[in-house]
């Protein structure tokens, strides 16, 4: 194992339940960049190494996941999320090469921003992938992350080659992405290209939970006075992407 690698981490949650199958232990990465306008983790977004509040060597972080096994060895695993954890590709391989070897299921919740052979790498041993498309709009992608889709189209294009299992996650915020000409776009996307990897799909309705994080790093939150979507708008959402027989 190559201990001379860093993981440059955020924070860590141990029992986690919505990032993946099961209980989790789930791993925030530092570093992100997207500056998507609705993060609930501004946070995480620096690369700057004054902003990382862990260093760990990929020994010392799986023996924190073996230290609770029991709760994710058969019904769980690790998650890496972020920020963005692909930006630390090298990293998560030898955490993830760990896993391995002991059975531990594995799981990514990316953008898909990152492809490289480090990125491949890190994906030939993972077991699930949480993708986070943010809208099938060239414009609006741009507009909501400060960057272009064609990457994350990319990178879906690479699981789908790879057979990398894949649930698709889609926030649905009024007025930005709640668009059904967008999520017709997406469906049909995932339908066309994706579908033989694609085994979910989680419609996030958007909420305000991070305010209170920019709040106290001096920064205006970008999407002040949206409001949640409605049910009706939800239910909508997982029409649209159940009409193409995903499970939703």
């Amino acid at each position: 194992m190559k201990e001379e690698i860093i993981g440059k981490v955020h924070s860590y949650e141990s029992f986690g339940t919505v990032d993946g199958p099961g209980v989790r232990f789930v791993v925030f990465m530092q570093g992100c960049p997207l500056r998507c306008k609705y993060c609930h983790n501004p946070d995480t977004r620096s690369f700057d190494h004054k902003d990382v509040k862990h260093f760990i060597h990929p020994g010392d972080l799986f023996e924190k996941v073996m230290h609770n096994i029991a709760y994710y060895k058969d019904h769980g695993g690790l998650t890496m999320t972020g920020g963005e954890p692909l930006s630390q590709a090298e990293f998560i391989t030898e955490v993830f090469r760990l896993c391995r070897r002991e059975g531990i299921h594995t799981a990514i919740d990316t953008c898909g921003f990152y492809f490289n052979e480090h990125v491949k790498e890190a994906l030939s041993l993972t077991d699930l992938v949480l993708l986070d498309i943010k809208s099938m709009n060239p414009k609006t992608y741009h507009e909501l992350t400060s960057q272009e889709l064609d990457p994350t189209l990319h990178f879906a294009r690479e699981l789908v080659k790879m057979k990398v299992q894949t649930w698709v996650r889609y926030v649905l915020v009024p007025g930005i992405t709640d668009v059904d000409e967008d999520m017709e776009a997406l469906s049909s996307f995932l339908k066309e290209e994706m579908e033989e990897v694609v085994s979910r799909v989680e419609i996030l309705p958007y909420h305000t939970l991070g305010v209170h994080k920019y709040e106290k790093m001096g920064f205006p939150y970008p999407l002040a006075g949206t409001k949640a979507p409605t049910k009706e708008r939800i239910e909508n959402a997982k029409q649209i992407f159940q009409s193409k027989g995903f499970l939703v």
